[in-house]
């Protein structure tokens, strides 16, 4: 595998000899001092272009990049809708394992990047002094953020509502409705309620990484089998044993969150936990 400084080199030499090209940042976890360094992070890189078409015009160019594996271009796509406006991406797997994640956008959209950018970003190349301020890298808009009153109820209710469905799915043997349901929202809500906790006792000054990656850290061995018992549903009665972990661990989590923000805690706790016990039973 090539190193992260030949990876640069190579993607600011070309940067160097290409005229269009007038200004590069890199973007993501490399620019993150708080990441530590693997060979799986992508490099991020931004080309500001003065001729977007001149590069979409064929992929010869990329070639010098290195030999791929394959590629995609999220933005030359029909069954996925490009979502990035007048940017386009490559998005690449080297022969070597590398992994370059490469957008093209357009000089005149220097102002609006910044401005929406999530603050993980490093200037590597200004060839017009585009770029005044220093730009320091800082991961804070993915810190923990303390939740409203009404955040914390919203989440509790979406994760209590949305626990029938799971249940409907599992009385009506359409397991894959019910698999579908736990894992895209009603376990997203309580790893959302498990930060909240940690970040309760330990300040929201700090992030647990993108799709709670860096969990584990924060919890007791028990805490995370507890959790990691949430995943087995490869069969109903697993699926029933994984949703009433759910409901034990959002109780216990939420429970503390209420008390250390001194928000209310929800009284459909009860009645959601008696209705989802009252259909497993009556399926016996």
């Amino acid at each position: 595998m090539r190193s992260e400084q030949v990876m640069m080199d190579i993607f600011l030499d070309f940067a160097l000899n290409d005229e269009r090209i007038r200004l590069v940042t890199l973007e993501g976890s490399r620019t993150n001092r708080n990441i530590l360094p693997d060979n799986f992070q992508d490099y991020d890189i931004s080309y500001f272009v003065t001729d977007m078409e001149s590069f979409k015009e064929n992929d010869r160019w990329l070639e010098l990049f290195g030999t791929r594996i394959m590629m995609q271009k999220p933005e030359d796509m029909e069954l996925f809708p490009p979502e990035l406006g007048n940017w386009f991406s490559y998005i690449i797997l080297f022969e070597d394992g590398n992994k370059l994640d490469l957008t093209l956008i357009p000089i005149s959209e220097v102002e609006d990047y910044f401005a929406k950018n999530d603050g993980l970003v490093e200037v590597l190349l200004d060839k017009d002094n585009l770029i005044k301020n220093n730009v320091i890298p800082n991961d804070r808009q993915y810190w923990i953020k303390k939740p409203s009153a009404r955040e914390f109820d919203d989440c509790c209710n979406e994760f209590w509502m949305v626990s029938t469905y799971v249940v409907k799915g599992l009385a009506r043997k359409e397991i894959l409705f019910a698999i579908d349901h736990l894992n895209e929202i009603v376990r997203p809500n309580l790893l959302r309620m498990m930060a909240w906790h940690i970040a309760s006792q330990q300040g929201y000054t700090f992030s647990i990484g993108k799709n709670y990656k860096f969990i584990k850290r924060y919890l007791s061995n028990k805490e995370w089998e507890e959790l990691m018992s949430t995943y087995s549903m490869n069969e109903y009665q697993e699926m029933w044993k994984s949703l009433f972990t759910c409901y034990e661990l959002f109780r216990k989590y939420s429970k503390v969150v209420s008390e250390s923000l001194r928000y209310k805690y929800p009284d459909y706790d009860k009645g959601i936990t008696k209705y989802t016990e009252s259909i497993y039973n009556s399926l016996k």
